[in-house]
């Protein structure tokens, strides 16, 4: 797609290492800037997405290159055990998680309050949870919660006060009225880099999408869903993704236990990958690309199968 630029796409290719006898899930398409690459390397991808625009790009590959190469998948990747159970096993999986540049950059999505647009904020249109009905109606506790725990805004309660304070009076309808209200409750910019707001739009994009509760969900299916020698790549924006992530993969791939009754170790039930390293973007990439600034790319193999001997 014109415009687009898939973060971290070299060393995610060097993570992957896509040839012409492999397949490979693509959990999060966006606008296909990864998948675009794994298919010129001549690999074969199931791509994922919720979001009916993705699906509509996707569908444009397919003049290019073919069902053959090619399987588009409408679903969010919370999904994934339905494609595990059809008894299919992969050599990769990726996850590109967040926000597309193409949803960020279209205002009446709501994702972002560089483009005023209603407050939606949902990656599948279809979806009934808004950013309208989480800020307009939930509860103040409730709100202060999402906005700590979800971007670590440290502010949380003051914005969540401004938020109920000014809706008594009317509802808050657009991404740029939200915008103009957290600033002035945090107090304006914090440096120069990062917009007040950003914290606690990313907080209600991961509410009303919940998205830490489709990655825990989607990376449990993981190892089900890889061959032995496959790799999974995670591409994260935000710390509490990138947690999560490597926690994963640190549970997954310790041979042996050590804790509390197991001080001399005990064989791990879950252990079946070995880590492959972590990345992030180059200087010469951010200066391109400046919303790669935040992205980590952490990578693992599969070594045997959960629970076999060794």
């Amino acid at each position: 797609m014109p415009g687009h630029q898939p973060v971290l796409l070299q060393e995610t290719l060097e993570a992957l290492a896509p040839n012409t006898s492999k397949c490979f899930i693509d959990a999060t398409f966006g606008r296909g800037g990864h998948t675009r690459a794994l298919l010129d390397a001549g690999a074969r991808v199931v791509a994922l997405d919720q979001d009916p625009e993705a699906i509509k790009v996707a569908e444009q590959f397919m003049g290019q290159w073919g069902a053959n190469q090619l399987r588009i998948v409408s679903m969010n990747f919370r999904d994934l055990q339905g494609i595990a159970d059809q008894g299919e096993r992969f050599d990769g999986i990726l996850f590109d998680l967040g926000v597309s540049s193409p949803q960020l950059d279209q205002g009446e999505r709501g994702f972002s309050f560089m483009h005023d647009g209603p407050l939606d904020m949902r990656m599948n249109p279809e979806s009934p949870l808004t950013a309208h009905e989480v800020v307009n109606t939930w509860d103040e506790s409730e709100l202060a919660c999402i906005f700590f725990e979800y971007c670590e805004e440290r502010r949380s309660r003051r914005v969540a006060s401004a938020v109920v304070k000014a809706r008594k009076k009317e509802p808050l309808e657009t991404t740029t009225e939200l915008a103009e209200l957290i600033s002035a409750a945090v107090g304006g910019r914090r440096n120069h880099k990062i917009h007040p707001a950003t914290k606690c739009f990313q907080a209600l994009r991961i509410c009303v999408n919940d998205e830490l509760g489709s990655l825990d969900q989607a990376l449990s299916v993981v190892p089900s869903l890889l061959k032995v020698g496959g790799r999974m790549a995670v591409i994260s924006f935000h710390a509490l993704e990138d947690r999560r992530v490597k926690r994963f993969i640190e549970k997954h791939s310790q041979e042996e236990i050590r804790e509390g009754s197991y001080a001399f170790g005990r064989p791990n039930p879950d252990y079946c990958f070995k880590k492959l390293g972590r990345w992030k973007p180059s200087d010469a990439e951010i200066e391109v690309n400046i919303r790669s600034r935040s992205a980590r790319l952490r990578a693992a193999e599969k070594v045997k199968e959960v629970g076999d001997g060794e």
